[in-house]
């Protein structure tokens, strides 16, 4: 390559948006922090749309993530977060008990198996539920 074109090249590359590029949200989802500060990063990374487009019984609302936001959880590719934090106005609360007084987490495409495996190997206190063949959620909560 020629030794002009290498510079020009790196700094397009740099100035290119890092959201086409894959998130991974392992970090976050070994349970180590309120819901609040997982939905309000991803907000604020623009990775997640900021209004939930559900809101379960129980306060749990759910997020889609943005157009190009690829995010993975344990390898899993995810296809919405969520969460809950009692009193914070990013989330909307729900008709019935809320589930936590903090809950956070993603719902991911695998079988539950293969994702409880990927969790218990990355030492995440994360409590995995069987949503649909294939579906699984991960989720944080505090009480």
């Amino acid at each position: 390559m020629n030794r002009f074109f290498a510079p020009l090249l790196f700094a397009a590359a740099a100035a290119l948006p890092l959201r086409g590029f894959a998130v991974t949200l392992d970090a976050p989802l070994v349970c180590n922090e309120s819901g609040h500060q997982f939905i309000a990063d991803l907000i604020q990374q623009q990775l997640i749309n900021p209004k939930p487009t559900h809101v379960e019984r129980n306060s749990i609302n759910a997020f889609s993530p943005t157009h190009d936001a690829n995010l993975t959880a344990f390898g899993f590719r995810v296809f919405a977060v969520v969460g809950f934090q009692k009193d914070d106005p990013i989330f909307r609360v729900g008709d019935g008990e809320p589930l936590a007084q903090s809950a956070y987490g993603a719902v991911v495409f695998g079988a539950e198996d293969k994702v409880r495996s990927a969790i218990t190997d990355a030492g995440s206190t994360a409590i995995v539920h069987h949503v649909a063949p294939l579906i699984t959620a991960i989720f944080c909560k505090r009480d």
